[in-house]
């Protein structure tokens, strides 16, 4: 598949700046687009414990960002795979979001080593020269690691999920395949097929029959990257290999219908993937 199909729902939204004010580990590996408006949802952290810290890995410290009740615990651990614009303030207010639903939510800057990715403005460029250049296995041996800091740091080892949007979202499919302790998974738009390599062998198709833990899977009926045949191709497999996947596609949302800093927020359908969300983790993760 040819990478511009890949990130076709990201390209009408170019990056210029940054539009969020970054706290000092995050800062020098995250960007924003372009916003039509200001973030719709801003969650305060009343009642919870947030911050950063660094989580050692292969080629130096990672940041990554957290999200806890204040009291209270261990609690269940939800992973949040980013978009590919870094962990700015729209992913960590999600982080917020699920710690007020009683969550440990730790989102890792998995784009850490590349030292260019804060200064590139344009999606296309970033996808080439960051995503496409980013090892699989490094990305799962980076979420193995963030999953076991968390585990240590008020986490329950035996109640891990994870969500992920945009290439997050693939990532989040494929993450699922890969680690056998998961519960649950939520994958906003995650790509369904993307150009393979040695470094990225393997497709969300590939892989559908392989996961580990119940997903749901939120899509936007107008994401010109995962039409709807596709997504529910890699459904049927899933299902048919035993598999609990559900799939919810909002017939006219755009790629991004989540992203209530972009142009392609859709309220209505933001709230019920989100409530989506939560069910999902209610039902698999939390009990």
């Amino acid at each position: 598949m040819d990478d511009m199909i890949e990130i076709a729902g990201l390209r009408d939204y170019p990056l210029a700046r940054r539009g969020f004010v970054m706290t000092s580990l995050i800062s020098g590996f995250t960007l924003a687009t372009t916003r039509v408006e200001a973030q719709a949802i801003h969650t305060d952290s009343e009642g919870l414990a947030t911050g950063e810290a660094k989580v050692p890995v292969t080629g130096g410290d990672m940041p990554v960002y957290y999200a806890r009740p204040s009291t209270g615990g261990p609690f269940a651990i939800v992973l949040v795979n980013e978009e590919i614009f870094g962990v700015h303030e729209y992913i960590q207010d999600v982080c917020r979001r699920l710690a007020k639903a009683g969550y440990l939510a730790v989102a890792p800057e998995i784009y850490f080593r590349s030292p260019d990715f804060a200064k590139m403005t344009d999606s296309s460029q970033i996808m080439r020269e960051v995503i496409f250049k980013t090892p699989d296995d490094q990305i799962w041996a980076d979420l193995d690691a963030t999953l076991a800091w968390a585990a240590k740091n008020q986490g329950d080892a035996a109640r891990m999920g994870e969500v992920g949007f945009c290439f997050g979202g693939r990532i989040t499919w494929e993450y699922a395949a890969h680690n056998p302790n998961l519960k649950a998974a939520v994958a906003y738009y995650g790509f369904i097929k993307n150009p393979t390599s040695p470094i990225k062998p393997k497709t969300v198709l590939d892989i559908a029959d392989q996961i580990n833990c119940p997903l749901l899977g939120l899509y936007g009926g107008q994401d010109p990257g995962n039409p709807p045949d596709l997504v529910h191709e890699a459904e049927a497999k899933a299902k048919a290999a035993g598999k609990t996947v559900e799939i919810m596609i909002y017939p006219d949302a755009p790629h991004g219908f989540h992203a209530d800093y972009r142009p392609s927020y859709r309220e209505a359908d933001a709230k019920d993937a989100w409530a989506r969300t939560l069910a999902w983790f209610k039902k698999y993760l939390a009990a």
